[in-house]
């Protein structure tokens, strides 16, 4: 009984792995070449390239060490080359673009003045 819940809690581990992976596979090729040199990181062929390594390695090669390489480089992209390929876009959270925390949905809220 013990196995067979370790067993489960690698699959649930090994499943959530790929999926990440194929997340910032998408990511990443959604993203726009000049954003990643105006960004000063990789080229989008070098992410591209590492990403799908990642997930082929998740999908076909049961070989913890490269699947655990292949997450360190998913962590990387997520926590360092997206965030600033948003910034260099314009892109920034809740989907605001250059406004203050001052703004409201119609504009700056000026306090009644």
């Amino acid at each position: 009984m013990l196995m067979s819940a370790f067993g489960s809690l690698m699959w649930l581990i090994f499943t959530a792995m790929l999926v990440l992976a194929v997340v910032a596979l998408v990511m990443a090729g959604l993203a726009r070449e000049d954003a990643y040199r105006a960004a000063s990181k990789q080229s989008k062929m070098f992410w591209l390239v590492i990403l799908g390594v990642t997930v082929a390695v998740n999908l076909l090669v049961p070989m913890l060490f490269l699947q655990i390489a292949g997450l360190i480089a998913t962590i990387v992209f997520f926590v360092d080359v997206r965030p600033a390929l948003q910034q260099v876009s314009g892109g920034g959270r809740g989907g605001r673009r250059g406004g203050s925390s001052s703004d409201g949905p119609y504009g700056p809220y000026n306090g009644g003045r």
